[in-house]
């Protein structure tokens, strides 16, 4: 498991793209009046729900990797950690909630007129909290270092609990 927290840097690049490519589709959707964009809306949120899973496993691998260094004597800020935790879980199930009642709406032919303009603001709010999450997340690598060269030098000198 300790090689998902390794790709936890890299996997959290994806649902913030596609999050952010999902809120301009959904946008140009709502005021264009061609049917790709929506349908481009709807294929980009899917592809960002199923980026944010991998990047919340990640990062939920990362937070134990996190806890067990704590109790090794490692300095690290486990309240950021549970913060920046809570809003990646937030925008996971939110964007998900999302795509669960567009997908339903589309099906019953009813994602038209105000209801558009509705996914609209709920897609630009979702894009302040993945910003949000994001803020919170580089905090935790520029201010307390977390997964850099420094925090893993900082670990390796930790004394040995075998007493060496």
């Amino acid at each position: 498991m300790d090689s998902l927290s390794q790709l936890h840097p890299q996997v959290v690049h994806f649902p913030i793209a596609l999050f952010a490519v999902y809120v301009l589709l959904e946008i140009i959707g709502a005021f264009v009046k061609k049917d790709f964009f929506s349908k481009a809306a709807h294929l980009v949120l899917f592809l960002g729900v199923l980026s944010a899973f991998a990047a919340v496993l990640t990062g939920n691998s990362a937070k134990d990797a996190a806890r067990a260094l704590s109790k090794a004597g490692a300095s690290i800020p486990l309240k950021a950690i549970g913060e920046h935790e809570d809003y990646a879980n937030f925008i996971m199930w939110f964007f998900a909630g999302l795509l669960v009642l567009r997908t339903y709406l589309i099906l019953k032919k009813k994602f038209i007129g105000a209801i558009k303009y509705i996914f609209v603001i709920l897609a630009l709010a979702g894009a302040f909290f993945v910003y949000r999450t994001g803020e919170l997340g580089g905090r935790l690598v520029y201010k307390y270092g977390v997964g850099t060269d420094l925090k893993k030098m900082e670990i390796k000198n930790l004394p040995s609990k075998r007493g060496e």
